[in-house]
């Protein structure tokens, strides 16, 4: 009881005055300078730029590899890649679209947004922040490295046996895809905690689980996928390479093993990263259009419903991939049934959006554009994907260039789209600075007309019989002209995505300053200056409503006013911690500063999987011992840490 009273008379403490209170945050919360704060740092908005920078750059090297698969494909018997290199370039476009940007893409904006969105001055674990990004990055340079060596992975992303067995596929090529895409899922796991504890713990006070943006459900749920089924693959990936390097048999026929072993585990996480890889990307859309359509998001109970729905039922839906594979008339039918199912709570999104925008005030700016750009896309990649839920269908359209069209009508129109959408939306908040919106409308335009230029004759080439990963087809079967049409249109994209790039560049030195809401938008991060303090809040807000901004300007209330009813908390790195459901608050909890650890852990992590690539025992018992010795260091507890903790008494705290 002592200690409640203690606790409860530190939040109830007079704020002190702003200017003053805002300096001691700054001190407390501000990286240290040079290479210490820039290697150490634990700042989420950093780390979430850091994302969204990595995953572009690795948007362009897919981007380059998929113009040479074009320029291949662009006629008949063309010779300009050999088939080795043609098989490896579009395995590596495959493993950089899907693994290396859509879903890390999508953790950025996450990781920057989340805290600002809850009232809160960093993710629940900000080391585990920190560490996951660099083992992001340091898996994207490993698997890369392939290219160095002459063997990047080259069967393509799904890495089906037993093409990819040693006996067929000798050398580094596997290897590289199955220790990378490991030490990649490490990641993936990390960050994926992180962000289910933050939404469970960190919220600010009234911020009921009913009350959160949708960008929240969407990612929520597609973490908590995530930890789910990266086991699934990781086990497959690790089978694979203990097949291939230490005399195992788990998919070789002949000593009793199972090529369909490989498939079930592979697409038991393939099919639920479809939806890892666009429901935060939806959230995207639901948050940001009712900005520029001037009202509340019509059904806002049914769209998160929808959202958590999708997920669930994407666990039913594997099977789907694997209709071609002789499997039982039950298992068929019983999957095409829940895959056909799936259209339902994707319809009940698509309607919610289009409601929106129908009872709204729509404001064309160039994100609105990219939403509803987004939205268009989105039916057309959902159409073809319901057509191959049906067995009969998907057996003609099994492995031809019409499921090519499908899944990069979802990559790109549901991922892409609403990515940059995005940028425009919260690029005003990362940076303080507009982008120039008559770019951003060519931009669009380009982009748009691009896209369907290029991936919509797809579908066609596709019911035509071209079968997909070919390198070259003979003049007289009639694919020339389509093909041809396609490079011109992926051409057309690229342009686009340079003028973003270009449009980025220019603005972020001669852009428009942005206050702190320049689209007048509702929700907590916009209450804050652009860009946000390194401490995000001066007091932790208490929020009553879906739309804090809206609601105050409703009442004449300034909005900075709505971001200083609240405790502050200023006696080192701290935040308010709630309860589950109704974001209760009930603890103060304390956050580590920046820290080596999570660097050196991630370069311990890749010396291991360098170690097990070359099967060298001593450089795995090496990289083992460092990585404890990290561990150690990192768990050991900090004096200054443990006598933050002590709860202070009534009248030390009145000094604070």
């Amino acid at each position: 009881m002592a200690n409640e009273a203690t606790q409860t008379h530190r939040l109830a403490l007079p704020v002190p005055a702003s200017a003053e209170l805002e300096r001691r945050l700054k001190r407390i919360w501000e990286d240290p300078p040079g290479l210490a704060g820039f290697f150490g740092t634990v700042d989420h908005k950093r780390i979430g730029i850091r994302y969204i920078v990595t995953a572009f750059v690795f948007l362009i090297f897919g981007g380059i590899e998929a113009g040479l698969i074009r320029a291949q494909l662009s006629g008949a018997e063309l010779h300009i890649l050999t088939p080795e290199q043609y098989n490896e370039l579009f395995t590596m476009h495959g493993v950089t679209m899907i693994f290396l940007y859509a879903g890390p893409v999508l953790s950025g904006f996450s990781n920057y947004l989340w805290p600002l969105l809850f009232g809160s001055r960093d993710m629940a674990f900000p080391r585990v922040n920190a560490l996951s990004y660099w083992i992001f990055l340091f898996a994207g340079i490993f698997i890369y490295a392939s290219f160095l060596v002459g063997a990047a992975p080259n069967d393509g992303w799904f890495g089906y046996v037993p093409y990819a067995s040693a006996a067929y596929n000798p050398g580094y090529n596997i290897d590289f895809y199955t220790l990378g895409l490991i030490f990649l899922g490490i990641s993936t796991t990390a960050g994926a905690v992180n962000f289910v504890v933050t939404f469970l713990r960190t919220r600010a006070p009234g911020m009921s689980i009913n009350r959160v943006p949708i960008l929240v459900w969407g990612t929520l749920t597609v973490s908590v996928a995530n930890i789910l089924v990266i086991p699934s693959v990781s086990l497959a990936f690790f089978l694979l390479w203990s097949d291939r390097n230490i005399g195992t048999h788990f998919f070789d026929v002949s000593a009793g093993g199972q090529p369909l072993l490989w498939q079930h585990l592979f697409w038991l996480f393939g099919h639920p990263w479809v939806y890892a890889i666009v429901l935060p990307a939806m959230g995207i859309v639901s948050d940001a259009l009712p900005t520029f359509c001037r009202r509340p998001l019509v059904g806002y109970s049914l769209v998160a419903l929808a959202t958590v729905t999708t997920m669930m039922l994407g666990f039913g839906v594997w099977l789907h991939h694997m209709f071609a594979t002789g499997l039982s008339d039950l298992s068929l039918a019983f999957f095409s049934g829940a895959s056909i199912f799936i259209a339902v709570p994707s319809a009940v999104a698509v309607f919610a959006w289009i409601a929106t925008i129908w009872s709204g005030r729509p404001v064309y700016t160039t994100a609105f554009l990219f939403f509803v750009g987004m939205i268009l896309l989105f039916v057309i990649g959902g159409v073809s994907g319901f057509m191959t839920a049906s067995v009969p269908v998907d057996w003609q359209l099994t492995d031809t260039y019409f499921v090519v069209a499908h899944i990069h009508y979802v990559l790109i129109g549901i991922n892409i789209f609403p990515v940059v959408g995005g940028i425009y939306y919260w690029f005003p908040k990362f940076t303080g600075r507009m982008l120039s919106e008559r770019l951003g409308r060519w931009n669009f335009w380009t982009m748009f007309v691009g896209f369907n230029l290029g991936f919509f004759p797809m579908h066609l080439s596709g019911l035509m019989g071209m079968p997909r990963r070919i390198y070259t087809y003979p003049a007289e079967l009639g694919w020339t002209d389509l093909n041809l049409i396609t490079t011109f249109g992926t051409l057309v994209f690229a342009i686009g995505v340079l003028m973003l790039l270009i449009n980025i560049a220019v603005s972020l030195k001669r852009g428009a300053i942005a206050g702190p809401n320049p689209w007048g938008a509702p929700t907590l991060e916009w209450a804050v200056s652009s860009p946000p303090p390194v401490y995000n809040f001066t007091v932790i807000p208490t929020v009553a409503s879906r739309h804090p901004l809206w609601e105050a300007a409703l009442d004449e209330t300034p909005a900075r006013s709505v971001i200083n009813r609240g405790p502050a908390l200023a006696h080192g790195r701290e935040t308010m911690g709630t309860s589950m459901l109704d974001a209760t608050p009930d603890t103060i909890l304390k956050m580590p500063g920046e820290s080596l650890t999570p660097l050196v852990l991630a370069l311990a992590l890749a010396a291991l999987f360098t170690g097990l690539l070359l099967v060298s025992w001593p450089v795995v018992t090496l990289a083992l011992l460092a990585i404890a010795i990290d561990l150690f260091v990192w768990l050991w507890p900090q004096p200054a840490a443990v006598r933050l903790l002590e709860l202070r008494k009534p009248e030390e705290a009145e000094h604070g």
